[in-house]
């Protein structure tokens, strides 16, 4: 089994793979104040709540956009599961040629995403990913990952709204039935959720023009992330939403690099 980990700056997303299948995904928060040992006890617990074995793991890859927490999960991994984890970041082979100015400011998730959108698609991409920011990232036929567009994340701009507007309250993310809205809770829902995705929209239609006229095919659209499929339903875009493209993407890179 293989033990798989995105660490984001609000979750720590964990993922086993038994040969190719993934049968456990779940989420731990993240926070730089745990120690190795909290983060250890969490794990194990959820070990031990999904009934696996630690001793079965017998190999661990993390991506981090969290660089703070990064010294707590390498130490905790190698105090309990005795095993050097794979970190992705340079020097890590992912089959992805990044054109990007500077390739080590490339966020990990997004090389991670990149390589499993790649793997399993076959073709031109656009690729959003709905965590704490959202970002689209473009990458063509043949694995070139040309770069892409960070916008805030969708719970970033509604805190931000209720922080910044002394009346306004706190939403629940639920698209409202009417754009037209009678009440302040159902308007500020259609505000953020109706014009995510018009932004989404528009962000991948420029992506697409620009790819075209860089001699590819249209692009194929993915979505991953938390609230990929609330945007999804009504976007005119989005073509396909896979939940657990950053985990794939993880085990994809761990098999390049495990010699």
């Amino acid at each position: 089994m293989i033990l798989v980990l995105d660490a984001g700056n609000t979750n720590i997303v964990l993922g086993i793979f038994k040969n190719d299948k993934l049968i456990v995904e779940c989420r731990i928060g993240t926070d730089a104040k745990r120690t190795a040992d909290e983060y250890g006890i969490q794990v194990l617990k959820l070990f031990s709540y999904n009934k696996i074995n630690p001793s079965d793991i017998q190999g661990v890859i993390i991506s981090s956009v969290v660089p703070n927490i990064m010294y707590s999960i390498e130490h905790m991994i190698r105090k309990y599961f005795n095993l050097k984890p794979v970190v992705v970041g340079p020097g890590v082979k992912t089959g992805i040629n990044i054109k990007y100015d500077n390739p080590k400011f490339v966020g990990a998730d997004r090389v991670v995403n990149a390589v499993a959108a790649h793997e399993i698609y076959k073709k031109p991409l656009v690729i959003i990913d709905f965590g704490t920011a959202t970002t689209f990232c473009a990458v063509t036929k043949k694995g070139d990952y040309l770069g892409g567009t960070i916008c805030p994340g969708i719970k970033i701009s509604a805190d931000a709204l209720f922080e910044k507007a002394a009346k306004l309250p706190r939403i629940e993310l639920v698209k409202p039935k009417h754009i037209i809205c009678r009440n302040t809770v159902s308007s500020m829902q259609a505000g953020i959720v109706f014009g995510y995705i018009g932004q989404v929209d528009y962000i991948v239609s420029k992506m697409k023009e620009e790819m075209i006229e860089q001699g590819s095919e249209e692009p194929f659209v993915v979505a991953t992330g938390g609230l990929a499929k609330l945007i999804a339903k009504d976007s005119k875009t989005i073509d396909e939403v896979n939940p657990f493209l950053t985990l794939k993407g993880l085990k994809v890179i761990y098999e390049k690099n495990k010699e």
